[in-house]
């Protein structure tokens, strides 16, 4: 099903736990591979969660390089989108912006 003007939008405040080295696409583009950490207390149906998700990402271009450069264990507010790889079981988080946190 393909929508016009829907919506994949992920903001997310993460620690970055694994990091790939940097890689070029065949494309000749450069890739990061990376394994995020998230915790924290969300309200859900009016009682208090404790929250944890580990979800693999990716970044590309100039974000890919700057993210690279980032050292293991760093805290990050990470903006980007959800795509399933071919052949794939899971959503893969493509993070296309980051800042300090």
């Amino acid at each position: 099903m393909t929508r016009s003007g829907a919506a994949n939008q992920l903001v997310l405040t993460a620690c970055i736990t694994e990091l790939a080295a940097l890689r070029f696409t065949p494309a000749g583009l450069p890739a990061v591979d990376l394994r995020l950490e998230h915790e924290s207390t969300l309200e859900e149906a009016g009682q208090t969660r404790q929250v944890k998700a580990v979800l693999k990402a990716v970044a590309f271009g100039s974000v890919a390089e700057r993210l690279a450069r980032q050292a293991l264990g760093s805290q990050w507010l990470l903006r980007g989108f959800l795509a399933t790889p071919r052949n794939a079981k899971h959503p893969v988080f493509h993070v296309t912006e980051f800042q300090q946190d």
